[in-house]
């Protein structure tokens, strides 16, 4: 028993990196199929129905079909960060779910590859990190059309960043702290559902969604990849794997940004009447770890569903529409709201202090 239990210290973490890597696979695998088949319904079509059970290998076999499709690489562009710049969105999307909790474990601890004290400020950095994967993709094809999308991408990344940074820091003026564990724990108010920021933060949670949607370069903000004026954007002159890994990173993306709404606005792990149930029915340890992943697991598919349901919804801006509603309204209205937010703390510790 000594041994298996130094084997585990050992061994631990990489196989928890391994579980999470195949998880978000599988996942962006899954994401695909749920895209195709929600447009297929808005536009009263069958979707996938060919491989597997309704279709629900057709993801998988794209996957095996790209495997052997040509790697192409521009005559006159850098071949070394054409091939860094898919490999770079990739991890970086993959390394960001490592910080997020998806339980409290039995010890009542985050259950997390890493929690770290300054979670969110780490996970927001690494999510702005990956303009650099598009800028590069852009610039290293040698492509008037590629280097459009990603000049695109660069400047709508940086535009939205400030406003959900500023959605962000309202999130942290409530909880007291930056990492994700507490900001979860924060929205624990007997239990009650009243208790989560989507309630208590309603403007930080629809500009942090918004800003999600063009950070992830979700329609209708998809004008890095616009087909109609950039033909396929910074990827136009990818194909094989690493086209599949632009989109494999989307959709990771996609889903990382629908956790980090679930910690920051939905209450995470937590169900409501959850208090009630670990004080009159004794529920604890194991049985609620269980509980907590699944509620992260289906508030993320609600809200991964309606980003979904967006895309499939509205048309695209055009360039100044997008930067308007970036720099005029959503900024603003995030300071705004910090203000308003640090007010009300502020005079709710003045009540209790006194």
């Amino acid at each position: 028993m000594d041994v298996l239990l130094a084997i585990w210290e050992v061994l631990d973490l990489p196989i928890v990196i391994f579980l999470l890597l195949n998880f978000f696979l599988v996942t962006a695998s899954l994401l695909v199929y749920a895209e195709r088949k929600v447009s297929a319904f808005i536009q009263e079509r069958s979707g996938p129905n060919r491989v597997g059970p309704a279709g629900l290998f057709q993801s998988f076999a794209d996957v095996f079909k790209l495997m052997f499709k040509e790697n192409i690489v521009p005559a006159q562009g850098n071949p070394f960060i054409h091939s860094l710049a898919p490999v770079l969105m990739v991890v970086i999307a993959m390394s960001t779910g490592a910080l997020i909790p998806w339980a409290k474990t039995p010890a009542g601890d985050a259950l997390a590859v890493a929690d770290i004290g300054v979670g969110l400020l780490v996970v927001l950095a690494m999510t702005s990190v990956t303009v650099y994967g598009v800028t590069l993709a852009g610039w290293s094809s040698n492509s008037k059309y590629s280097l459009l999308g990603g000049l695109r991408s660069s400047a709508q990344m940086i535009s939205y960043e400030l406003a959900m940074g500023a959605a962000a820091i309202s999130v942290v003026l409530y909880s007291g702290s930056l990492s994700l564990f507490d900001i979860v724990e924060s929205q624990d108010h007997l239990g009650s559902f009243l208790g989560w920021n989507l309630f208590r933060n309603p403007v930080g949670f629809v500009v942090f969604s918004v800003c999600a949607l063009a950070e992830t370069n979700r329609a209708p903000f998809d004008l890095p990849e616009a087909e109609q004026e950039l033909v396929g954007g910074y990827h136009t002159e990818y194909s094989g794997m690493k086209f599949g890994m632009f989109f494999l990173a989307e959709y990771v993306n996609l889903w990382i940004a629908s956790l980090l709404i679930t910690v920051l606005f939905l209450g995470g792990y937590l169900m409501p009447g959850q208090a009630l149930l670990v004080e009159y029915v004794g529920l604890g340890g194991v049985a609620l770890t269980l509980i907590g992943i699944t509620m992260t697991l289906l508030k993320t598919m609600f809200i991964a569903f309606c980003f979904i349901w967006i895309r499939w919804t509205l048309p695209r801006f055009k360039y100044n529409q997008l930067m308007n509603l970036g720099w005029k309204y959503m900024l603003p209205i995030g300071i705004a709201n910090i203000l308003v937010i640090a007010a009300l703390v502020a005079g709710w510790q003045l009540i209790v202090g006194s």
